[in-house]
């Protein structure tokens, strides 16, 4: 069996995260969150994920702010990032495909298995 591709969730609603991490692990991720953005500029560095799911936003830092630091970081920055926030704004989507973003969702009206399968797009693995 291939190693679980891993994706790092990084968002302060709680209920919102489990619910997102359940859905990926039942289709085999290795799953791991963090609830602020501080904890999730960390998790990313020493983890080194496939994927970063990232809220806008966060406590300690905001996610606009640990989009451009990983995506400043060289041992970050080929890591993919997508955007699930509820701030939906033309410009917060503008923004944050200038810093680097591959995707953006609004999480009030995605679903679940629409998370699980544009991450599936994302790792490469949409035929497995």
């Amino acid at each position: 069996m291939p190693i679980s591709k891993r994706v790092l969730y990084i968002e302060d609603e709680k209920f919102f995260a489990d619910t997102v991490e359940k859905v990926l692990q039942a289709v085999g991720y290795e799953v791991k969150q963090a609830g602020d953005g501080e904890r999730g500029l960390a998790l990313a560095r020493e983890w080194k994920p496939d994927l970063i799911l990232l809220d806008l936003l966060l406590p300690r830092v905001e996610g606009f702010e640990v989009l451009r630091q990983l995506k400043s970081d060289l041992a970050t920055q080929k890591i993919p990032i997508v955007i699930l926030s509820n701030l939906n704004s033309e410009d917060d989507v503008k923004k944050a495909t200038e810093l680097g973003a591959k995707h953006f969702f609004v999480k009030a009206v995605t679903m679940p298995t629409n998370i699980v399968t544009m991450v599936k797009d994302v790792v490469g693995e949409r035929h497995a």
